[in-house]
C-alpha cells in the first residue's frame, strides 16, 4: 500500500494558491491553535512566518509546507486535512487571501485505521 497523505486541497483552493502564487511568490501555511488568529489556517509569503518548536508540518500544497501548531496537531493527528476556500473575511487579516475576499478553512475526517498503519510521517520544527 503506497503511503496515505494528511494533506489535500480542493480545486477552489488550489485555484486561490495559483492566483496568489503569481502575486506573491513562494508561499507557505500555518493552521494555529486558536486564541485571537483562530484556528483557520493562514497563507503566507514564505518565510513570513515562523512556526514554534515542535510544530507539524503535514505535508505539501502545491509544493509549499502547510504547518500546524504542535497543541493543535496532538488533538487532530488522527485526521486527514483538505483545505478549502470560502468567501468571507478570515482569521485577522492577515492571511494573503484576505484582500480577495476570500478565506481558507480546513475540512476534517478521520482516518481509518488502515490508512492509520500508511501515514506519512510529518516534519517537526526543531
Amino acid at each position: 500500500m503506497i503511503a496515505i497523505k494528511r494533506l489535500d486541497a480542493t480545486d477552489e483552493a488550489l485555484a486561490l494558491i495559483d492566483l496568489l502564487v503569481k502575486d506573491h511568490g513562494d508561499l507557505m501555511f500555518y493552521q494555529a491553535g486558536g486564541c485571537c488568529e483562530g484556528t483557520q489556517p493562514q497563507c503566507f509569503e514564505k518565510g513570513g512566518f515562523f512556526p514554534r518548536t515542535n510544530d507539524a508540518c503535514i505535508g505539501t500544497i502545491r509544493g509549499f509546507d502547510f504547518w500546524v501548531d504542535r497543541d493543535l496537531f496532538e488533538y487532530w493527528k488522527y485526521s486527514h486535512f483538505t483545505l478549502d476556500v470560502l468567501d468571507g473575511f478570515g482569521p485577522g487579516g492577515f492571511s494573503l487571501e484576505t484582500p480577495y475576499g476570500k478565506t481558507f478553512k480546513v475540512q476534517y475526517r478521520l482516518f481509518t485505521e488502515e490508512e492509520l498503519e500508511h501515514l506519512t510521517p510529518v516534519v517537526r520544527n526543531e
